[in-house]
């Protein structure tokens, strides 16, 4: 067997089938184009699909190439030895032109001329048949003619030997197999048992069928070749190791972890864990970020993967003592190996820092307070018995901390506890509907525009509302909503027109007034007033009593009520604006607002959630100006002038050729077509009730002014006095009476736990003479009656550190439903067991589900009455894993 660097192992696959003819086409794109529905190019003939259909390609019918792939789907097994998310195809093609009798012959001499194996230690699949296709006998002919031994071809079933994407060229396939010199695990030993005495080497897929959207196949025109071995696994094994991060790909990056942390790689199973992913992820997000597509992190498709990846490898960083400069000294490193192979990083290498330093930045600075809100969440659920963490809680820290889903759910689970996704879901599209009300408008306004499309264009508006909330007019149009008409009656419902109005319509997330428009024969109540378009505004409402016709004189009143609480909330938002540049800084920009009676929401840029002391700050500087009672001054200015003056504008908005421009003294000056109060004063006090994230680097505070702020807090005081109560003391006692509680809960807690523990190992007993060997791996599988998921934890890892090396398996009744834990230390798992399979394997007997990770793993179930035959079953099925 000959040992090989990454870069001569590139090399000598390109230079193999060059000679043989193929063409070198190059590597594409890491994310997909949507063709095949996925997000990413997860195999190197992806970007050949066309070409696999009977397109023919311009470079020939024989190609080869190395292709960068990105597969996520098993995000969670990254951290053992073999598992990546970015890896290496090393693909070769042929697109009508040669099939199996070639390509079995030169697998063969690229393993043996090549790699240097021995016919003797080679063993090659092939598919058995099954309903839709028939066995491969052609395959095993030329595998055996190529100098694969007859003995050492298997037929395994379409899971194992059929090959295709969610649609697309498809067809049965080859793997090949390296067989180690160790004796067989059973009767049935073979490249399916996973045993560890076969390893994959490389799959020739023969592609002779085109699956549908539908799922139906049909044969292709021409008969296709697909191989593809994976770089990463065969540099580790043909260099002695089945350690893919024990290649040079990892080196360097490794070395540099070990040397910053402090931490020895491959000496304790946590921390190996944690320098996998953090090796793994950081070197994806590097690929994927100088990609020729250059993505980015988002919150959306393929970003928001690697949003998850960047973030993921932040929180593993942080167990390791390693902070954002190591971080971005890893990209270094990585950019440096790949320089060769893939040019493209070296030339975005700017790019691919800059962005990885801003997500780090954006995440790492809520991450320690999202950790802390993580644990409070965790510790409330531990204490309520709960065994899940509700939705609405997984949103908050996403929301407000960036956490994404995954992380919660997988440090949820090493906790031992489940996320409610159903409720994470709903909460997330409850705040989309929230930003879904304006595209309501939008689809009203059409509506009662497309009404008086037909009117002649000398019919228009003037808002005159800025001065005054009445006024006299005459009805120039009507419609019901649906076409002109002459007249509304008591109970219709229509949009009326005049031509000066004091009724402001919605526009710069400012409401539209409601009111009422009255003649001598009828009343009309004013819902909303909005922007029609060729200058028309229209009061849309229904008829409260009489009639009302085209060419009556009416009398227009805005509600003065509901008029003043919109005022008082748009000034503040002018101030809210002004105070969180001064807090938070220049960068903030406005990226939407609203304003209604009721209360003020105001988007602004920023790249993470604030602080409880960065919203006091805020309020604080909003309530001193009011206070100050500054005159709001409106000045009409050319747009030239308006400039002038240092007014903020709106982003992307397009102004006339005179705008508004509404000041308060210099502390705030912006163009504004809205209407405010007269003096700061008229605010009253301004309380933020809320401070969360709509989008990334978007961030949204919702706030209320006025009256509404003074009844909120006068509702606050009525709840803490009833708060107080209920612990029986005063407001004024209740923060005293409460920290007495919480360690006296404490208290209770740590006894609780510790009789709990104590009463598990009593229940447990002595169990040690329990333990069996599964060839050669110690199993110690026992029950222990009335332990919690966190108890039967913290036995498993007390009684692992007592067998040394081997797999735990604990099942407990506990009020009538089982849990179930299973753990396997490193030297048990290098041998192949797996504690998440060993799970799967037996939660069936107890009436449930679950699994994990190799070392670590646990489930529920419904049926205590099948303990003792999963207890017996769980030897069986280790057994299939050695």
């Amino acid at each position: 067997m000959r040992q090989f660097t990454s870069q001569e192992l590139r090399n000598a696959w390109i230079k193999f089938y060059e000679d043989r003819g193929h063409v070198n086409c190059g590597a594409v794109s890491l994310v997909s184009d949507g063709s095949t529905g996925v997000l990413f190019n997860v195999a190197g003939m992806q970007a050949l699909m066309p070409y696999l259909l009977g397109e023919k390609h311009p470079l020939g019918t024989r190609l080869c190439n190395v292709q960068g792939c990105v597969r996520t789907n098993d995000i969670e097994s990254v951290g053992d030895r073999s598992h990546v998310t970015f890896f290496e195809m090393m693909g070769s093609w042929s697109l009508g032109d040669y099939f199996k009798e070639e390509r079995c012959k030169w697998s063969y001499e690229l393993l043996t001329e090549v790699f240097g194996f021995d016919a003797d230690h080679l063993a090659a699949t092939v598919f058995a048949g099954d309903d839709n296709a028939p066995r491969d006998e052609e395959g095993a002919f030329y595998r055996i003619k190529a100098g694969f031994k007859k003995e050492n071809i298997h037929y395994l079933p379409a899971e194992d030997n059929w090959w295709g994407l969610e649609f697309g060229p498809c067809g049965p396939d080859s793997e090949m197999f390296y067989i180690a010199d160790v004796p067989d695990c059973g009767p049935n030993c073979g490249p399916g048992c996973h045993c560890g005495k076969y390893t994959e080497l490389g799959n020739d897929v023969f592609m002779q069928y085109e699956k549908h959207r539908d799922g139906h196949l049909t044969p292709l025109v021409n008969k296709n070749i697909d191989t593809g071995w994976g770089l990463e696994r065969n540099l580790a094994f043909l260099n002695g190791s089945k350690d893919v991060y024990k290649t040079d790909l990892f080196a360097d990056a490794i070395a540099y972890i070990e040397k910053t942390s402090g931490i020895e790689y491959d000496k304790d199973e946590k921390t190996t864990r944690s320098i996998r992913i953090l090796a793994d992820h950081m070197r994806t997000s590097v690929h994927l970020i100088g990609d020729p597509a250059k993505l980015r992190p988002d919150n959306t498709g393929a970003g928001y993967i690697l949003r998850r990846l960047i973030r993921r490898a932040v929180r593993h960083a942080r167990t390791l003592g390693l902070n954002s400069d190591n971080l971005l000294e890893l990209a270094k490193i990585y950019i440096k190996v790949y320089a060769e192979s893939y040019p493209n990083l070296v030339q975005n290498s700017q790019f691919v820092l800059d962005e990885l330093k801003k997500e780090i930045d954006r995440f790492e600075s809520t991450l320690e307070n999202g950790m802390k809100e993580f644990k409070k969440i965790l510790d409330g659920k531990k204490a309520e018995g709960a065994n899940t963490i509700d939705g609405k809680s997984a949103f908050y820290l996403y929301d407000t901390f960036g956490f994404p889903y995954e992380l919660t759910e997988e440090m949820a689970f090493d906790e031992g506890l489940k996320v409610d996704k159903e409720g994470f879901d709903k909460a997330m599209e409850a705040q989309k509907e929230t930003a879904r009300a304006n595209q309501n408008f939008s689809q009203k306004v059409n509506v009662e525009a497309a009404a008086f499309e037909k009117l002649d264009s000398s019919v228009v508006s003037e808002f005159i509302g800025y001065d005054t909330i009445a006024s006299e007019d005459t009805v120039l149009a009507m419609s019901d909503q649906k076409t002109i008409v002459d007249s509304l009656k008591s109970g219709e419902s229509g949009t009326i027109i005049v031509s000066k109005t004091p009724f402001y319509a919605t526009m710069g997330g400012q409401v539209g007034d409601v009111g009422v428009i009255s003649s001598d024969n009828g009343v009309f109540e004013v819902k909303d007033t909005i922007k029609l378009g060729n200058g028309r505004i229209g009061h849309i409402g229904t008829m409260l009593s009489g009639e009302i016709k085209k060419g009556d004189k009416v009398c227009l009143k805005v509600d003065p009520v509901t008029r003043s609480s919109t005022c008082k909330n748009h000034s503040a938002t002018h101030l809210l604006q002004s105070a969180l540049r001064e807090v938070l800084g220049d960068h903030v920009e406005q990226a939407g607002s609203y304003q209604d009676p009721d209360r003020t929401r105001f988007d602004f840029s920023h790249g993470q959630a604030m602080t409880a002391d960065e919203i006091r700050r805020v309020e604080e500087i909003v309530n001193a100006k009011i206070n100050e009672k500054i005159p709001v001054v409106t000045l009409v200015l050319s747009i030239e002038e308006a400039k002038k003056t240092g007014a903020t504008a709106l982003f992307g908005e397009k102004y006339g050729d005179t705008v508004r421009v509404v000041t308060m003294s210099e502390f705030s000056k912006e163009f504004c077509g809205g209407t405010h109060v007269e003096n700061t004063g008229d605010i009253k006090t301004f309380k933020i009730v809320s401070e969360s994230g709509v989008a990334a680097g978007v961030r949204r505070i919702e706030a209320i002014t006025g009256d509404n702020a003074i009844n909120y807090y006068k509702k606050t005081e009525a709840e803490l006095a009833e708060a107080a109560k209920l612990v029986k003391a005063t407001p004024a006692t209740l923060l005293e009476k409460l920290e007495k509680l919480n360690a006296e809960l404490k208290e209770l807690k740590s006894e609780n736990e510790s009789l709990k523990s104590k009463a598990a190992k009593d229940a447990l007993g002595d169990v040690l003479d329990k333990v069996v060997e599964v060839k050669g791996v110690k199993l110690l599988a026992t029950s222990v009656s009335g332990v919690d998921m966190n108890g039967l934890r913290e036995l498993g890892d007390q009684l692992k550190a007592k067998i040394g090396e081997g797999v735990i398996v604990l099942l407990s009744n506990a009020d009538g439903k089982v849990n179930m834990v299973a753990m396997a230390t490193d030297g048990a798992v290098s041998k192949g067991a797996h504690a998440g399979n060993l799970i799967k394997g037996i939660a069936s007997l107890v009436g449930g589900g679950g699994g994990g990770r190799p070392n670590m793993a646990q489930a529920g179930g419904k049926n205590p009455a099948g303990i003792d035959k999963a207890i017996a079953e769980a030897s069986k099925v280790l057994d299939s894993q050695l």
